[in-house]
């Protein structure tokens, strides 16, 4: 009894242990059917719309630039750092900033050679603008046969090019203008005013007094009119010895300069010119040293220098004045004595302050001031597709203690209708 009832609890534990053990293991995955039902894929819902919502319109692009309000980028490079083309610069800079207050974007890179004789730096300049692609080039030649092949790089670019300090139009060129004077012209100018200073008419010297406006213009036409038609008595009265300081022998600007002088004082007998011009290549120091040489061999008896440019004027200035033979222009002059009187070209703010005080006679302005004002505003008339005159005169004319003031320090130039050329601007 005892064993049956043994065998009977045997039996029932391993039941319940088969029991539980089924129970621990993981339902058996049924095999996936051969090929899968079909579904039927519910409609996407649309989502609800606002009654009151609507699509707000297409915003119209933003208009493009106009020209006048891009970047325009002039190269401009004068000859050499002096206080002549120093004053040019000066005035294409003030004339950008005149065009950038009315709302242009101006720019105007300078650069020049380091020395009026350094041809091949301005060739390297003209032709890194043409390599930097700026919009129109301003130049003062060196020499006008140097720059002829870096200008044609620009022609071919299509790159506007203006000239500045001539009139005489160049060979083989596409110039878009021509801003300056004809360096013959001014010399003559010049000329005439020794010839009033040492006994002519005019407002100079002790000659017959001619009444004139302080503002006029005592250019090559004024000169050419009162001395058309002169009495030989007169004529007679004009007598003085000089000696000329020359720039760069053989040079364009001077061999011009040389014959407008010439053009005019070889009509009066009464003036004589001493020995040959001395060639200072447009240098300060250099005419120093050509007056010195000059005052040297002439201790007496020698009545003016005359210098075809400023920088030499001075040099010539300074060189009289240092061993006291300088002649003041109100002192009047006195023929034969150890003084000398300066004339010269160009005017420039330090000039005129000299001019002032007397220690320059008169110097025929060339109108720096006048190709900085207008060379920026035609480079930005071409820049802008429109029109610019192919010639501009400056109209050389005399500077002289009376109306100096004039030029410098704030030189009469006029407005510039900047509102015109926005208008016009393609």
């Amino acid at each position: 009894m005892f064993t049956r009832i043994r065998l009977v609890s045997a039996l029932g534990f391993l039941l319940i242990l088969a029991l539980t053990v089924g129970a621990c293991q993981p339902a058996a995955t049924p095999p996936p059917p051969t090929e899968p039902p079909a579904q039927e894929q519910p409609a996407p819902e649309q989502p609800a719309q606002a009654p009151t919502a609507t699509t707000p319109p297409a915003q119209p692009e933003a208009p493009a630039a106009q020209r006048w309000q891009e970047p325009i980028v002039i190269g401009w490079t004068p000859p050499d750092i002096t206080g002549v083309f120093k004053t040019a610069t000066d005035f294409f800079e003030k004339s950008a900033e005149d065009a950038n207050a009315k709302g242009f974007n101006v720019q105007v890179i300078a650069q020049s050679p380091a020395t009026h004789v350094a041809f091949a730096d301005q060739v390297a300049i003209i032709e890194d603008y043409v390599q930097r692609e700026v919009d129109v080039i301003a130049i003062s030649p060196i020499e006008v046969e140097v720059i002829k092949p870096a200008v044609v790089k620009a022609n071919e670019k299509g790159i506007p090019v203006i000239i500045v300090n001539l009139l005489e139009p160049i060979a083989g060129l596409e110039i878009a203008s021509y801003i300056g004077f004809d360096n013959t012209v001014a010399a003559e100018v010049t000329a005439y005013s020794v010839l009033d200073y040492f006994g002519g008419p005019g407002v100079l010297g002790t000659g017959r007094k001619v009444d004139v406006a302080k503002d006029q213009y005592l250019d090559i036409e004024f000169w050419r009119n009162l001395y058309k038609d002169l009495p030989e008595e007169e004529k007679a009265q004009i007598k003085a010895r000089g000696v000329i300081i020359e720039g760069v022998a053989g040079g364009f600007f001077s061999t011009a300069r040389l014959n407008g002088f010439n053009n005019v004082v070889s009509q009066f007998p009464g003036i004589e010119i001493l020995g040959v011009p001395c060639a200072a290549d447009w240098n300060r120091e250099k005419g120093i040293k050509c007056a010195e040489d000059f005052l040297t061999a002439n201790p007496t008896n020698l009545d003016f220098i005359w210098a075809a440019s400023n920088e030499m004027g001075l040099g010539a200035m300074l060189a009289s004045e240092a061993v006291g033979r300088l002649e003041l222009a109100n002192q009047g002059p006195v023929l034969g004595d150890e003084k000398v009187a300066i004339f010269t070209n160009d005017v420039t703010p330090e000039s005129v302050d000299r001019i002032a005080e007397g220690k320059i006679v008169a110097e025929t302005t060339h109108g720096f001031a006048d190709w900085g004002w207008f060379g920026t505003y035609f480079a930005v008339r071409l820049a802008c597709g429109l029109d610019v005159p192919q010639i501009y005169d400056i109209r050389p004319r005399i500077a002289y203690m009376d109306n100096a003031r004039l030029f410098y320090p704030d030189p009469v130039l006029p407005s510039l209708d900047w509102e015109e050329v926005k208008a016009q601007c393609k």
